[in-house]
């Protein structure tokens, strides 16, 4: 096996993505035949002994990609130390690989959510500069006038960056308190992005559902679904993610399956 760099062989190989390993590699936690590995440095996984903390990585898994509806309540990580309920929690029974979430859904928050063990794909899917397009049903307290929903489409500056909507469309009115469904589509991926654009015209959210990642979405998966991502579904994320602004999906009928 030729020589690949570092970062790209720990995030490989299911520890963490690939610029947490970027990470390791500056902190000094990682070495290579007893030497401290620096960054940009290669290595062959194959003959050389890399070692994060002291330890062997692990060899490389076989690649796991799976999406998983997240319930309201749950935490999107490995382990909460508040002893929380998270993601990795619920799917453990059913995935024998080391898999983590890619990006974030905050705990009140549910929908699509994909898992893996490719550090590399979970970098890039999550990094706002490649543009991957998410997609959120929102039901928001009252209605927005036009003039809110203006300054909602200009966007807002939130956490030292400015985030504009990539779409908004009203969806409709609940039965009850005048309160509005709303669809829409942001590139950034950051914490609590969706609810604070929302707050800062007026309209605090009430439930917020992930609805796509890219090209994928399943209108069919409920609380706790979880299943494989299909060939031509990870051949598809792949390409929004080399694509300019992400990808936008096609609705499919297929039943959700366990994994």
């Amino acid at each position: 096996m030729p020589a690949e760099r570092l970062q790209k062989i720990i995030a490989r190989s299911g520890m963490c993505s690939r610029r947490a390993a970027e990470e390791l590699i500056r902190e000094g936690r990682v070495t290579v035949n007893g030497q401290r590995a620096t960054l940009g440095q290669s290595a062959d996984p194959a003959t050389d002994h890399i070692k994060v903390d002291g330890r062997r990585l692990p060899a490389s898994e076989t690649l796991r990609y799976l999406l998983f509806y997240k319930p309201r309540g749950v935490m999107t990580t490995c382990e909460d130390p508040e002893e929380r309920t998270t993601v990795i929690d619920l799917v453990r029974s059913h995935v024998r690989e080391r898999i983590f979430p890619v990006g974030r859904l905050d705990y009140h928050s549910e929908g699509l959510l994909l898992l893996t063990n490719d550090g590399e794909l979970a970098a890039l899917v999550s990094h706002p500069r490649h543009g991957v397009v998410r997609e959120y049903l929102v039901k928001v307290k009252g209605d927005l006038s036009d003039g809110e929903l203006a300054r909602l489409r200009a966007g807002a500056r939130i956490e030292g960056h400015l985030i504009r909507p990539r779409s908004v469309r009203r969806e409709g009115r609940t039965k009850k308190a005048g309160n509005t469904w709303w669809r829409i589509e942001v590139t950034e991926g950051r914490t609590h992005e969706v609810r604070e654009l929302f707050f800062r015209v007026g309209h605090p959210v009430q439930r917020l559902k992930r609805t796509a990642i890219g090209p994928v979405r399943d209108p069919d998966m409920g609380p706790g679904d979880l299943r494989d991502l299909l060939p031509e579904e990870l051949k598809a994320l792949r390409r929004a993610i080399r694509a300019p602004g992400g990808g936008r999906g096609k609705k499919t009928s297929r039943s959700p399956r366990r994994a």
